[in-house]
């Protein structure tokens, strides 16, 4: 925990769509611990490392606004990607005009956040891989807003912006408990044949969600 970040996020919209909605997209409340990772891992990540989320700080009050935009309603397969991949004569593209269709989502408006967060080696780390040689590269990448590519609060269209909090955390403004219910913890990719959700009780006491001890269930 001695290596631990502090970095804070904001943005104008976010999505952070909960699986349960399988028409429209409707956002969780709050950000998950899944994206709070997305977010630091497109600033800095290597195999030899993995992120952990400690804890999120909620500063705006939460706000909701609905939009209707395009998506595509198909994917392309993995089954396509290998096919290909071994030689295969099959087309690797979505056509978005023939695919296109319009969806309602309900997403967030003006949030901002502070993730807390640390890494630990993996077992892909090498003898030239350090806790502090990682630390220093994260601390200079987050200073100098450098990133491998934009993170985002869900979607892509939700850009965020992130700065370096190196003194202390400051103190949220929104004061009480807040039960925000079931929400997505990760992927467990243990199991690459079977991966899972995993989910957690989420509750926000005075702006703060701590996830340093919280129960993770599949």
């Amino acid at each position: 925990m001695g290596y631990g970040v502090s970095l804070e996020t904001w943005g104008d919209y976010a999505l952070f769509t909960r699986p349960e909605m399988k028409v429209e997209r409707v956002s969780y409340d709050v950000i998950t611990p899944s994206a709070a990772r997305g977010i630091i891992e497109s600033i800095y990540w290597k195999p030899a490392i993995i992120w952990r989320i400690d804890k999120i700080h909620v500063y705006n009050p939460i706000e909701f606004t609905n939009i209707r935009r395009n998506e595509v309603s198909s994917k392309i397969s993995a089954r396509s990607v290998d096919s290909v991949m071994n030689g295969g004569a099959k087309l690797l593209y979505i056509n978005t005009n023939e695919d296109r269709q319009q969806r309602a989502s309900i997403i967030l408006k003006n949030v901002r956040y502070i993730i807390e967060a640390h890494f630990e080696l993996t077992d892909k780390a090498g003898e030239t891989d350090t806790i502090e040689k990682h630390y220093n590269i994260a601390l200079r990448r987050m200073r100098k807003g450098q990133c491998y590519h934009n993170p985002c609060f869900g979607c892509r269209e939700f850009p965020a912006n992130f700065r370096l909090i190196e003194d202390d955390v400051p103190k949220s403004g929104l004061i009480g408990e807040t039960d925000l219910g079931y929400m997505l913890y990760d992927m467990d990719f243990t199991d690459l044949e079977d991966i899972k959700s995993m989910f957690f009780r989420a509750v926000m006491r005075d702006g703060i969600i701590d996830l340093s001890a919280c129960e993770v269930v599949k």
